[in-house]
Parts: C-alpha cells; sequence; structure tokens
C-alpha cells in the first residue's frame, strides 16, 4: 500500500477531487494548512513574526489518501493534471509505503485497505 500527500493550491481542490473520484479513489482527506518556512516567500515568515498572520498565509490544502500500489500511478497523475498551472505554488506530492492498516472499530488487520475496510 501506498499513502499519497499532496500539498496544492486550495483553489485546485474541487477538480483534484473529481479527478480522484473519476479514477475510483474511495476517499480523501482534505485539511486546510498553513505552510511556513522551506520553499516559501522571506516575508511571510517575518509577518509571522510581526503577528500579522491570518491574512499572510499562503491559501494551500493536504490531500491524504491510501491506496494500493497498482493505483497510484494513477492517483497521482490525476492530482498532477488537476493542479497543475505552470506556474511557482502548483504543490507537492509525497509517496510513502504503508506497511499495515487497522480498523479500529473491531481491531481487523492487513495489507489491503479495501479488505480491512469492507470487514464488518
Amino acid at each position: 500500500m501506498k499513502e499519497i500527500k499532496a500539498y496544492i493550491r486550495t483553489s485546485a481542490l474541487e477538480a483534484v477531487i473529481e479527478n480522484l473520484q473519476k479514477c475510483g479513489a474511495p476517499g480523501v482527506t482534505a485539511i486546510n494548512v498553513h505552510p511556513v518556512g522551506y520553499g516559501f516567500d522571506q516575508r511571510y515568515s517575518l509577518k509571522l513574526r510581526k503577528a500579522e498572520v491570518t491574512e499572510k498565509f499562503y491559501d494551500i490544502t493536504k490531500l491524504e489518501l491510501v491506496c494500493d500500489t497498482e493505483e497510484l500511478d494513477g492517483y497521482v497523475d490525476a492530482i498532477v493534471e488537476a493542479a497543475h498551472t505552470g506556474t511557482s505554488g502548483d504543490g507537492l506530492i509525497f509517496v510513502s509505503d504503508v506497511d499495515e492498516v487497522i480498523k479500529i472499530r473491531n481491531r481487523s488487520r492487513g495489507t489491503n485497505i479495501a479488505a480491512v475496510s469492507a470487514e464488518a
């Protein structure tokens, strides 16, 4: 299994989710984040020290989803296709290995998210 974490412009969120749904993604977690530091304009970090925080953050959403390895390329392509503008700030995608999924309600465990999620 793989975990995809994508940091995209919030303005691209709807298009990205539509593309993922077309590819069969069963679910995506979307979280508004406030990036500070590496890779972001220096002036934003300086403004933070002056407590002018609320209107100075970039408008970024973090997407998280777990998928089978075979689905990875399709999901990554769907994100890139919908989020790409060709300008700085389009976003980043991180892919990590997931060793196991555990369903808390019934304590079922496995290496296939669909199988564990389907268990009663």
